[in-house]
C-alpha cells in the first residue's frame, strides 16, 4: 500500500515536469516566430558577430536577415541612406552631420542666402536637446513676428523635434510662398506660438551707417555668397562720407562661407599675414595667408556675443591676433572647431556713447 502511494506521487512528479518542459518548449517555438516574423531582429541572432567585425560585414548579416524575414516591401536606397545617416550620427559630433542628395539643394540654397522660408538663422543646441534660434534675418516674417535670438524650436506644425532634427526642420519651415507654418518656441521658461507666412527671403545681410563722432558701423548676420564683396561696398560707401574708425557687428552671426570671412580679413590684415591654420588629423598644416594689400586701415572694434559663431569667430579671433581689431561683447558660441579663436577685450558696448570704446587704453 506504501509503495503504491510512493509510485502515485512519483507519477504526478514526473507529469508536473512534462508538462513544464512541453510548455517551455510551446514558448521558445512562439517567441522564435515572434522576433522572426514579427520583424523583431536582436544581435545574438548573430553567433559570430563580434565588436571587431567590420561595418561591411555586419551590415551583410542585417541585410540577410531582413530579407529572409521582412515582411513588407524593402527600399534599397532608404536602407543605404539611413544606414550612412545613422553611421555618421554614432560620431556623437553636432557639427558632423550627413546630408543627402535629395537635401544638398536646399543645403546650397540657404548657404548662399536664397530660400523660401521664414528668416531664421538656426544651430544645434546640444545642452537643451533643442534648435536654438541664432537670429531672424533682417525683414523676414520671423523678425517681424517677434521671433528673438536665443529661443528654442520645440515644435513646427504640432510635431516636436529636437536637436539632431535639424534638417528635417529646415525642410519642414521651408515651402511653397505664401503658405502657412506654425512654430512653437520656448523662450525661458515661457512658450510662445507664431503662425508665420512664408516669404521668398531676400538676404541683404550688409547694412552700415555712420554713428556719432564719424564712427562707422557696418552689420551683417551671416556670411552668404558674395557677403565679402557687399561688406567692401558698404565700407567704401562710408568712408566717403567721413568715417574715422570702424565697428563691425558680429552679434548673432552664425557663420557661413569661411572664405567670404577671410576675404573680408584680406581687406583689413597686411599682405602675407596669417589668417587661418587648418590642421588635420594626422597633423597635415595648411596656411591661409592674405594676400592684397589692406584697403582698410582705421581702428577697428568687432562686437560679439554669445550667438556669434564659426567664420565670425575665424574673422574676430584673425584680426584682433593681428592687432588689426579688438573684440568687444561676450563671450562666443564657441564652435568646437574653433575652440579658442577669442579671448573677450574687458570693454563694453555702449551704443549711445560709442567713442569710449576707440578711446580705451
Amino acid at each position: 500500500m506504501e509503495e503504491k502511494k510512493r509510485f502515485k506521487v512519483y507519477k504526478i512528479i514526473m507529469l508536473i515536469v512534462l508538462v513544464a518542459f512541453v510548455t517551455f518548449l510551446c514558448t521558445s517555438i512562439g517567441m522564435y516566430q515572434l522576433f522572426t516574423n514579427g520583424k523583431i531582429v536582436n544581435s545574438s541572432m548573430f553567433a559570430t558577430t563580434s565588436s571587431n567585425t567590420d561595418i561591411t560585414t555586419t551590415l551583410k548579416r542585417y541585410k540577410n536577415i531582413i530579407d529572409k524575414y521582412y515582411l513588407g516591401e524593402i527600399d534599397e536606397e532608404k536602407l543605404k541612406e539611413g544606414a550612412i545617416k545613422g553611421y555618421i550620427e554614432g560620431l556623437g559630433d553636432p557639427y558632423t552631420e550627413y546630408i543627402s542628395k535629395e537635401d544638398m539643394k536646399d543645403y546650397l540654397d540657404d548657404t548662399m542666402g536664397n530660400f523660401v522660408g521664414i528668416g531664421i538663422y538656426m544651430v544645434k543646441n546640444t545642452e537643451a536637446d533643442k534648435i536654438q534660434i541664432l537670429a531672424p534675418i533682417k525683414n523676414s516674417p520671423a523678425e517681424k513676428a517677434g521671433i528673438l535670438p536665443g529661443d528654442l524650436i520645440v515644435a513646427v506644425d504640432d510635431e516636436t523635434y529636437k536637436a539632431e532634427d535639424m534638417s528635417v526642420v529646415s525642410n519642414k519651415i521651408k515651402g511653397e510662398e505664401g503658405s502657412q507654418v506654425k512654430i512653437e518656441i520656448l523662450r525661458g521658461t515661457e512658450t510662445k506660438t507664431f503662425e508665420l507666412k512664408r516669404e521668398s527671403i531676400k538676404v541683404n545681410p550688409v547694412e552700415g551707417k555712420v554713428l556719432n563722432n564719424q564712427i562707422g558701423y557696418i552689420e551683417f548676420s551671416s556670411f552668404d555668397e558674395g557677403t565679402a564683396e557687399d561688406f567692401k561696398a558698404k565700407y567704401e560707401e562710408l568712408q566717403k562720407q567721413g568715417i574715422n574708425s570702424l565697428i563691425i557687428d558680429l552679434r548673432n552671426n552664425g557663420g557661413g562661407i569661411v572664405d567670404e570671412a577671410l576675404e573680408i580679413a584680406d581687406y583689413i590684415a597686411d599682405k602675407g599675414s596669417v589668417l587661418l591654420y587648418e590642421v588635420d588629423k594626422n597633423d597635415k598644416e595648411e596656411i591661409k595667408k592674405s594676400e592684397n594689400v589692406p584697403i582698410i586701415n582705421l581702428p577697428i572694434v568687432i562686437l560679439t556675443n554669445e550667438n556669434t559663431a564659426s567664420s565670425s569667430e575665424i574673422l574676430a579671433g584673425a584680426l584682433k591676433d593681428l592687432g588689426k581689431a579688438k573684440t568687444c561683447g561676450t563671450k562666443t558660441y564657441r564652435k568646437r572647431s574653433y575652440p579658442n579663436c577669442i579671448n573677450i577685450s574687458r570693454w563694453k558696448w555702449n551704443q549711445d556713447n560709442s567713442r569710449e570704446i576707440f578711446n580705451t587704453k
